[in-house]
């Protein structure tokens, strides 16, 4: 049995064959036993298409207005297109708040496991009509890679309407091709991954590439293919060449780690000396107050932050202080830090709540 999760892009969605050719392929995995969560964007784009709007808006009252008329024709068409072929479907909205609290986090992951365990096909996308900028994923993407990692998938598999990532963007550069596999993100470097996106979406393919960045990350592979390519979703689930391919080795990261590095938001930063940014990098060691050389921002203790070192960041952890706490202890040893903030903790922020950018 395998996990698969599959994202449609707005420009995808649109097309509603391409739809019904998913959900053949959902239904066929399905009948072999396999669990199939779907990420879907479009409620936006259906929403504007009912009202007879063309272009996608800026105003983000605009665009959860567009969302909350077209979220349910979006979900009734797969819904139907599911239960024709003997599936049953779920719909499931999520804001980025719901995996960036931690109790939030581990519901939303045991309902999701519960839905697809009982063989339903949940069918996810961002709750539009209620999330705000600061609490928005910014592009599908990042959810599904962010569900992925929710329900501990086998392969995330992105269709969009490209036929995956090129050495340059090919509706610009004629010379660009296809890059079959990346097994290293480092090689990604030198190719032009742009933010080109069609009037009615938000991502482009270096939100596709992070998104593939981090479902690895959590020890899962990704697909990024075309999804109007006839077969397209067959061959990626199948693991034959289709699209580009990012390999992942061993998870690098357990299940805290991996919510804490890519869906816990920071609220502020901790600025370190030499030898605690060595120690961190090095050693696997705590950072402690005396590591401490500024503050930035205002935070409460349970809170992540970023730690840097003369601008580069180290990595993200969760603080045992408060930030007006932090500015009173920064550079003072543990016993001093205690001497002022009896209850304080020896450490700023302990490994195991630490985790590498």
């Amino acid at each position: 049995m395998s996990r698969f999760v599959v994202k449609l892009g707005s420009a995808v969605v649109a097309h509603d064959e391409v739809l019904a050719a998913v959900c053949d392929e959902v239904a066929a995995r399905r009948a072999a036993g396999d669990e199939v969560a779907i990420v879907s964007s479009g409620a936006i784009a259906r929403g504007l298409h009912a009202l007879g709007r063309a272009a996608r808006p800026s105003a983000i009252e605009e665009l959860q207005a567009a969302s909350a008329v077209g979220q349910g024709r979006l979900f009734r068409v797969w819904d139907e297109l599911l239960a024709a072929r003997g599936v049953q479907g779920a719909q499931v909205l999520l804001t980025s708040s719901d995996v960036a609290l931690r109790e939030h986090y581990l519901n939303a992951r045991r309902t999701l496991r519960t839905l697809l365990a009982w063989g339903v096909v949940p069918v996810v996308n961002e709750n539009d009509t209620t999330a705000t900028e600061e609490i928005s994923f910014s592009d599908n993407d990042f959810l599904a890679a962010q569900l992925a990692i929710l329900v501990r998938a086998d392969l995330l598999v992105v269709l969009t309407d490209t036929e995956g990532l090129y050495t340059a963007d090919p509706r610009k550069d004629p010379a660009a091709v296809l890059v079959p596999e990346v097994c290293d993100f480092d090689e990604l470097r030198a190719l032009e991954i742009g933010h080109h996106t069609g009037p009615l979406g938000t991502g482009g393919m270096r939100s596709k590439v992070v998104a593939a960045e981090i479902a690895t990350a959590g020890g899962i592979e990704a697909v990024i293919c075309g999804g109007r390519r006839a077969g397209a979703l067959r061959r990626a689930l199948d693991g034959e060449d289709e699209g580009t391919r990012f390999r992942a080795g061993a998870a690098r990261y357990s299940s805290f780690k991996l919510w804490l590095k890519y869906a816990k938001p920071s609220r502020g930063a901790l600025r370190v000396d030499a030898g605690a940014a060595r120690a961190l990098r090095e050693g696997g060691r705590s950072l402690l107050p005396v590591g401490i050389v500024g503050v930035e921002g205002d935070f409460d203790a349970g809170e992540a932050v970023d730690v840097v070192r003369e601008g580069e960041r180290i990595g993200k952890g969760i603080a045992n202080y408060t930030a007006q706490e932090l500015r009173r202890v920064a550079g003072l040893k543990s016993a001093e830090a205690r001497a002022l903030l009896p209850r304080a903790n020896d450490e700023a922020v302990h490994r195991d709540y630490f985790v590498l950018a």
